[in-house]
């Protein structure tokens, strides 16, 4: 059997210091290689070949950590997609031992790894996004069945808040663009009817995304503005709006 260690981590690349990767926090966000999805607005899009290696030793994550000891508050774990790596578990601890705090942006793909993650008390808070409804996601992110593990990771995410009494905080996040399914406002609509109190709206952004894709078009900032609206209608706790 192979044993995994946080070592094996393969990190694309690594951000000494970010006040936006959790909201609150100031952090150090580690990206991780690989994801098994090709989302057409992915901002990550050079980092998700999973075949390519990490460029950043964990030796490097634990050597900034120990710098910054007093300054941050913890370390992101973003991608990619973070829970592709066994190692990710291993490496969550190696931080929170160190008396950080740990925080993971995913999309789900991988919902039993999540909730061994969870599951693990290790992680503190999470930013989750979700893309479109079950049946849309294949169009959105270029893989079938994707849909159904997405919304079983929301499952997963939501039971383990519940259960952390407060401890486990979180975003359920979804990203609006000009050539999406459109079906926006179900997404959210769904995300409140599961139990969903943080949500985020956010405009997608061209900056770090393949070549081809369209971030703007004539008309696109009102329909946007008009789809904030009818979000903020539907009544979250706590609605998040990021334009671009």
């Amino acid at each position: 059997m192979t044993v995994v260690e946080a070592q094996d981590l393969q990190i694309a690349g690594l951000a000494p210091m970010s006040t936006v990767d959790w909201p609150g926090k100031l952090v150090a966000t580690v990206f991780t290689q690989g994801c098994p999805w090709a989302c057409g607005y992915c901002h990550n899009h050079a980092i998700i070949d999973p075949q390519t290696p990490g460029i950043v030793p964990w030796d490097e994550v634990i050597a900034l950590m120990k710098r910054r000891r007093g300054l941050l508050d913890g370390v992101v774990f973003s991608g990619g997609e973070a829970t592709r790596q066994a190692a990710l578990i291993q490496a969550a601890a190696e931080i929170k031992r160190m008396g950080f705090k740990v925080g993971l942006h995913t999309a789900g793909p991988y919902p039993r790894r999540l909730e061994q993650l969870l599951g693990s008390g290790l992680i503190d808070w999470v930013g989750m996004d979700v893309k479109a409804t079950v049946s849309n996601y294949p169009s959105v992110v270029g893989r079938a069945n994707s849909g159904e593990k997405a919304f079983e990771s929301l499952k997963i995410l939501l039971d383990a808040v519940a259960a952390s009494g407060g401890d486990l905080e979180y975003e359920i996040r979804l990203t609006a663009f000009p050539s999406s399914p459109g079906v926006e406002l179900e997404v959210a609509r769904l995300c409140l009817e599961a139990g969903v109190k943080t949500f985020a709206l956010q405009q997608a952004r061209s900056e770090g995304a393949p070549e081809d894709f369209q971030a703007d078009m004539p008309g696109w900032q009102d329909q946007f503005d008009a789809l904030a609206r009818d979000v903020e209608a539907l009544g979250f706790e706590d609605l998040i709006v990021r334009r671009a």
